[in-house]
Order: C-alpha cells, then structure tokens, then sequence
C-alpha cells in the first residue's frame, strides 16, 4: 500500500511540475501575453539596462534576471521577453503584473516594496 502511495505521490509531483514549466513558455504563440516580444534584437546587457537607476539595476538582477534573461530577451519563452514592454503595457500594469504575477510568473508583492515594483515598472514602462 506504501509503494502506491509513493508512486501517486510522484506522480502528482511530476505533473504539477509539468504544468508549471508549460505555463512559464512552451511552443505557443503567445502574442496575446502581457510579456510577449521580439527577439534578441542582437542588444547587449549595458544597452538593456540603459536608463536603469542603480536600485532597478540592483532589483532587477537579484530578482528577474533568471527568468527574464541579462538583455530583456527571457530566457523561459517569448511571454519573458521584456525588451519592448513599454510598448504593449502601462506602467499601472507592469506594476500589476510584478505584484500579482500570472501567465507563468511569480507575484513578487511579499518580496518588493511597493516603490521597488513602481522603480521596476517605470523603468521597464520605457522599453518601447
């Protein structure tokens, strides 16, 4: 009776992994996402942090770097990729996003300061 167990409680693990990792990229055209964008757009990092204060660089680093990757491009599916977000979010929902999550991403209001996710959001509310 304890292998059973076992064995469902793997595979319950395993699936909840699996349908965490689809929410976090996939092969979906994800163009509807709120983080959805371009490609690489061959920038480099200096050129991706441009106009990011030293808290925002500091945030960004410790805090979104592993999934949104050292030049905006996301590193988890094109939903990650943050180098024109300005252009298809306000600010207001930037912050939102950052705060609450979704689509794949963790809320990070237990974790930021509010005028740290504003300091982020305003930042990235300029990548057009």
């Amino acid at each position: 009776m304890k292998g059973i167990q076992a064995l469902c409680r793997a595979l319950l693990i395993g699936s909840m992994v699996m349908v965490t990792l689809t929410g976090c990229g996939g092969g979906t055209d994800h163009s509807r996402e709120p983080f959805c964008g371009g490609k690489n757009q061959g920038r480099t990092s200096e050129e991706a942090m441009a106009g990011a204060s030293e808290q925002v660089k500091t945030l960004y680093t410790q805090n979104c770097l592993s999934c949104h990757g050292g030049n905006l491009e996301g590193r988890v599916g094109p939903p990650t990729n943050l180098q024109q977000v300005g252009g298809r979010m306000t600010k207001e929902q930037i912050s939102g996003q950052i705060k609450n999550g979704g689509n794949g991403m963790q809320p990070f209001a237990n974790k930021l300061k509010p005028e740290e996710i504003d300091a982020l959001a305003e930042w990235l509310a300029g990548k057009k």
